[in-house]
């Protein structure tokens, strides 16, 4: 599976120049937590909620703009990337987002709230497939496990 067929096509976007307060109000708005920050056509950072203070962060809003407070260096993927790669990125870089780019065109976003939903989907399908049946092991260790006590 690729991240084109889960991402969020609509993308909620701020300026650079704009304030970080009218930045985080947006957010509040459309129940999102990242921002994609564009300078004219060119994805040139990433502000989230967390940067932006959060609820209580309005002494680190107060005067600011989004580029002061957006991360400049954004990981982005294509709309083939596999699911697992955006993983990868996202876990290894301890990101909650990725732009999704089709050249140099930003189509996308892809959280990990959108891939813990499809974990969840995924989860619930094989859950109800009636080929798909729980191990029971009655509460017990199987034979094979061991437990050892860390060496001090």
């Amino acid at each position: 599976m690729r991240i084109g067929e889960i991402m969020t096509r609509e993308v909620r976007t701020v300026g650079p120049g704009q304030s970080a307060d009218d930045a985080y109000q947006s957010m509040r708005l459309h129940g999102i937590r990242h921002l994609v920050v564009m300078d004219g056509r060119r994805v040139v950072g990433i502000v989230s909620e967390r940067d932006l203070g959060g609820g209580r962060g309005g002494a680190v809003r107060a005067g600011r703009t989004v580029e002061e407070l957006m991360a400049r260096h954004v990981a982005t993927a294509a709309p083939e990337t596999t699911i697992r790669q955006a993983a990868n990125l996202l876990r290894g870089r301890t990101i909650g987002c990725l732009p999704v780019v089709d050249d140099s065109k930003l189509v996308g976003i892809v959280t990990v709230t959108d891939l813990l939903e499809l974990v969840g989907e995924v989860t619930r399908k094989a859950s109800t497939d009636a080929r798909w049946k729980p191990v029971r092991r009655m509460g017990r260790w199987p034979r094979n496990v061991e437990t050892r006590r860390a060496k001090s």
